[in-house]
């Protein structure tokens, strides 16, 4: 007889019930399969109105962030076997909304993250042709914040953003530190705007969560404190130098 495993999944239809559910569902266990190839099994071979967000099971696309007994992880890179004899609860990542299942709406982050311009900002674009080198010493500066995969593991660890709605978020931060970094960058002041606000860097209470799920060692919170002090320092300078250049 086959080893089995029991996962109990967050269900929401919206024409069907205002209120979500748990699903109790048994499948096999195979000590190689991680939570998506389970979820996988379930929707291919039990029920297919399942509904959930996956793509490159590589843990590079960032889109199969779920719940997985309280914590938000990859679940394809997630394994049974670390949750046996189980029975393991699945939810959709907690602080967003849910549109069905466990999909999560995303257009919060992707609004905050237009505000903090991640991307590169020069006043000579276009103006020639050239390239903009730069040193191995320089991308190392900003390599590890370039990482993110935009999974959203940090929002829904974040007790601020779960309290703070408007708090712009690690990820967004993370990637605002980003470019701020990039010695090709010439955009950093119009970044300051969202990154001073007391809905950006300050309302970091520093928990550390973010950091802590981050599947890829982006360390938003590090990038956070960071700037603090970074933002402490400029003001102290104003303060006690005010007629020193800003540059």
């Amino acid at each position: 007889m086959k080893d089995l495993i029991t996962l109990n999944v967050f269900r929401y239809q919206p024409e069907k019930s205002k209120e979500p559910t748990y699903q109790e569902y048994e499948i096999p266990y195979h000590k190689d399969w991680v939570i998506l190839d389970a979820l996988n099994y379930i929707k291919d071979q039990i029920d297919g109105s399942l509904t959930y967000r996956w793509s490159c099971r590589m843990g590079v696309c960032g889109s199969c962030g779920m719940m997985v007994n309280g914590k938000p992880v990859l679940t394809c890179a997630t394994f049974l076997e670390s949750y046996t004899p189980g029975p393991i609860r699945i939810e959709p990542l907690e602080n967003f909304p849910v549109i069905r299942d466990l999909v999560i709406d995303m257009s919060d982050f992707l609004e905050k993250l237009k505000k903090v311009k991640p991307w590169i900002i020069r006043k000579d674009v276009g103006s020639e042709d050239r390239e903009y080198l730069q040193t191995p010493s320089q991308l190392a500066d900003y390599k590890q914040y370039s990482m993110c995969i935009n999974c959203m593991l940090c929002y829904a660890a974040c007790p601020v953003y779960g309290l703070e709605p408007e708090f712009i978020g690690p990820a967004a931060l993370a990637l605002a530190q980003r470019y701020n970094m990039d010695s090709r960058d010439e955009g950093k002041n119009q970044r300051m705007k969202a990154l001073s606000h007391d809905t950006g860097i300050w309302q970091c209470t520093f928990v550390g969560d973010c950091s802590a799920v981050c599947p890829k060692n982006v360390d938003p919170a590090g990038a956070i404190q960071r700037y603090k002090v970074e933002g402490a320092s400029n003001w102290w300078k104003t303060l006690l130098l005010p007629y020193a250049s800003k540059d």
